[in-house]
């Protein structure tokens, strides 16, 4: 009889017996090896495993793996991700989809696994929102009905939409940047913009009144938009257009690791070491340059995505009292005439 070499097929040696699984933990073959029978039972197992596997999380993660939404986010964030989703995979990847539509039984089971990472509150949040981000494209493919992680509370508290760059920060940077480097910090601290969509942000997203530009973090589902103040149009005609995109490198083109990559850091490490300064901290200092140039705590919070509660105290703790009445008298005056 040929000797047949299937892969993964587990041997379990019991009272002088020797016994053949599909796989370890598996269902168990019939027949000798290589024996028709044998090959036929090893196939039904295969078959049954994969039919079985499609309504799994590691189905799901795959899908989701081969989505536009996940192809769609930064390289950078994709990266971090990539790792997450093999954790889910090897925590929850046996699990049925469907077991995920019962919140009361399962939000229990993420806690616990989310709270491996206690000591690390930041990953342990980043756990939570990547599972419920695969849990959402299980609600686009109706795979379940509600998502079990809508509800879970974050577990790192630190608020960082309240911290800012002063423009001491900003000048200082400046005085230490190429003038590529400074061209992305200068435009996120007017515009507000996240990393990812300053990075993809070209001369046709900037209109004549306005720029509109897809969001990354919402896979292209919604837009930001932002008025085009007078110190915003300053920023912009001071960027050389050199390329489709309004950001480029030293080499003139279009930023490839992003604008709060190396470069960046560098020089915020160098000059601004004490501060804790991060790129997406310049979100906050754009929350601040539209109170002054008029929009009052509501309008901001549209533009940002934030909460108004956010807004307000952003703007109590760093907008001084003569900006915020010059911020009212502008708006004052633009209705008067």
């Amino acid at each position: 009889m040929a000797k047949v070499d299937l892969k993964g097929v587990a041997t379990v040696v019991a009272k002088g017996r020797t016994y053949f699984y599909a796989w370890r933990g598996g269902p168990r073959l019939k027949g000798r090896p290589g024996s028709p029978e044998f090959i036929a039972s090893y196939a039904e197992a295969l078959a049954s495993r994969k039919t079985r596997a499609d309504g799994t999380v590691r189905a799901l993660v795959a899908n989701y793996r081969s989505s536009a939404a996940y192809k769609d986010l930064a390289d950078s964030t994709r990266k971090i991700w990539a790792r997450w989703l093999d954790r889910i995979v090897e925590r929850f990847g046996d699990y049925r989809v469907r077991l995920f539509d019962h919140p009361d039984k399962i939000r229990p089971v993420i806690r616990k696994w989310r709270d491996r990472w206690s000591d690390q509150p930041r990953s342990a949040d980043y756990a939570l929102q990547v599972l419920s981000r695969v849990m959402s494209h299980a609600v686009d493919l109706d795979k379940i009905k509600t998502n079990p992680c809508a509800g879970i509370k974050s577990v790192y508290k630190n608020n960082r939409a309240e911290i800012i760059w002063s423009d001491e920060d900003l000048e200082a940077f400046k005085a230490k940047a190429s003038p590529e480097v400074w061209w992305c910090v200068n435009l996120a601290a007017h515009t507000g913009l996240r990393a990812g969509d300053l990075k993809r942000l070209c001369w046709t997203h900037i209109g004549e009144d306005e720029i509109v530009i897809p969001t990354s973090k919402s896979g292209g589902a919604t837009s930001a938009f932002v008025p085009l103040y007078e110190e915003l149009r300053t920023v912009i005609e001071a960027i050389p257009r050199r390329a489709t995109t309004v950001l480029t490198n030293e080499k003139h083109r279009p930023w490839k690791d992003g604008v709060n990559g190396t470069s960046f850091r560098n020089v915020r490490d160098a000059v601004l070491s004490g501060r804790d300064l991060h790129f997406h901290d310049l979100r906050g200092t754009a929350a601040t340059r539209f109170k002054a140039a008029g929009l009052d705590n509501r309008e901001i919070a549209e533009l940002m995505g934030w909460e108004e509660a956010t807004v307000e105290k952003i703007i109590h703790r760093y907008v001084g009292r003569k900006a915020h009445v010059d911020g009212l008298i502008k708006k004052l005056n633009r209705k008067a005439s």
